[in-house]
């Protein structure tokens, strides 16, 4: 799910055809066979204990990112209290797949806190394989167009425009970039599906994504 054309990071697919071919063959063994870790309980395995609480009270793992990888979200308030909760928590879900490539590190990621379902187990096997095959991303990814649609107090759906032209593919042991022109492909449409949990967490439970949308290019 790398192609040579552009980035993929942000192309967490939950359909069932490429979660079984998630970023091609290799990397491993067969990753369905594998525990989750954290989706027991929908934590993540190791929560920051020193990580000052959110003005929601919850108990959230700690997201770092490197400084190579920068993350721009626009539309982060709507004036309406529970859609912006909505886009903070699906801020935090991005980040943790990103804070798995980067360190090559799937328990510490955070993943299970923000993901669950088909989602889950999705963006579960895009890092597992791109950590093993030593693949990240440097530059700047901007979310944009971040529109919210409520359909109940513990029910939403999220849909977003990703821009990875300023990105480029990045080898995490040698940190050498893979340099490639922006197309059409650079632009990608996402709509997601979300639930709250008992926790009061934004999780997100199916993804699907449009790489070349012209919804994203407008």
């Amino acid at each position: 799910m790398l192609p040579p054309a552009r980035l993929t990071a942000a192309a967490l697919t939950a359909t069932a055809a490429l979660l079984l071919t998630a970023c091609g063959s290799g990397g491993g063994d067969d990753s369905s066979s594998d525990k989750i870790a954290g989706a027991d309980t929908g934590k993540s395995a190791s929560p920051s204990p020193s990580a000052p609480a959110p003005a929601d009270g919850i108990d959230r793992p700690e997201v770092r990112l490197p400084d190579d990888m920068k993350l721009v979200f626009e539309d982060r308030e709507t004036g309406d209290a529970q859609k912006d909760a909505i886009l903070a928590d699906n801020e935090r879900a991005v980040s943790t797949v990103w804070q798995a490539m980067a360190y090559g590190d799937l328990k510490k990621s955070g993943m299970a806190f923000y993901y669950t379902d088909v989602a889950l187990m999705g963006v579960y096997d895009y890092a597992k394989n791109n950590i093993a095959k030593n693949t990240s991303w440097a530059g700047t990814l901007r979310y944009y167009d971040r529109k919210v649609t409520v359909f109940s107090k513990t029910s939403a759906a999220v849909t977003y425009c990703v821009d990875e032209s300023k990105a480029d593919l990045k080898d995490r042991k040698t940190n050498k970039l893979q340099r490639t022109k922006t197309s059409s492909n650079s632009y990608v449409y996402y709509n997601t599906a979300v639930k709250k949990n008992e926790d009061g967490v934004w999780q997100i439970r199916d993804l699907y994504e449009e790489r070349g949308s012209q919804k994203c290019r407008a």
